[in-house]
């Protein structure tokens, strides 16, 4: 471990995090993580854990690791987005070159509905951006 550790730990949860202030300056110089606060990422709700009082610190500290998860869970959704694109593109050379009749028989309907539905989407989110700008 190096040698200067964080003032605060975020346990990632599926909506959030648990917030803990990190301590090492105790007499057995062990770690120590006191439970400060829980955050919901989704409604920006920061509640503080066991009847405490959040100091300006704490608050600053969990206000900036909210908007750096945030941006990070949005830069991870595009990068989702364009590997689905990546799959798409192989998944149309294994039905061009490599699949076999009974998995186009297994696959073809629920691809077709999935890409059907994509598509009105996209379609009518573009006509939506197109009408406003």
């Amino acid at each position: 471990m190096g040698a200067e550790l964080p003032d605060y730990y975020f346990r990632i949860r599926e909506n959030g995090a648990f917030v803990f202030r990190v301590d090492t300056e105790n007499r057995q110089r062990r770690i120590e993580m006191d439970q400060i606060a829980i955050v919901n990422i989704k409604n920006g709700e920061v509640k503080p854990h066991g009847g405490r009082d959040l100091t300006p610190e704490d608050m600053k500290a969990i206000k900036r690791w909210m908007a750096d998860r945030t941006e990070l869970l949005a830069r991870r959704d595009i990068d989702d987005i364009l590997r689905a694109v990546d799959y798409l593109n192989l998944t149309t050379h294994w039905v061009q070159s490599k699949a076999t009749d009974d998995q186009l028989e297994e696959v073809t309907d629920s691809l077709l509905l999935a890409m059907h539905d994509l598509r009105s989407v996209l379609v009518r989110k573009k006509a939506d951006r197109l009408a406003k700008g």
